[in-house]
């Protein structure tokens, strides 16, 4: 689980240029909880609770779709794309 959010940052800033010094084809993948405002009551009681699961034995951190689109430009990348079809996690692709 990745924690702070200078750690974020330089994750994603890592990842953008080993993408992008052999082309711009490349992106990246990763899989973890999206806080979603439109998701049904359960479904985000039960990635709350995950959240707090997280923070108390990882030093984790859960972000909303608006908290990743601010590290995902933050970093350089052009766009992303959430996919939430995985339980309580999602599919995030990042592009440069």
């Amino acid at each position: 689980m990745i924690g702070t959010m200078m750690n974020v940052f330089n994750i994603l800033k890592r990842c953008k240029e080993a993408i992008t010094s052999t082309s711009k084809k490349g992106k990246i993948i990763i899989i973890d909880v999206v806080i979603n405002e439109e998701d049904e009551h359960d479904s985000t009681r039960a990635k709350l609770l995950f959240e707090i699961l997280i923070m108390a034995h990882a030093n984790g951190k859960e972000r909303n779709k608006k908290e990743w689109e601010n590290r995902f430009f933050e970093a350089g990348f052009s766009h992303y794309k959430i996919s939430s079809s995985f339980g309580i996690k999602s599919l995030i692709e990042v592009y440069p």
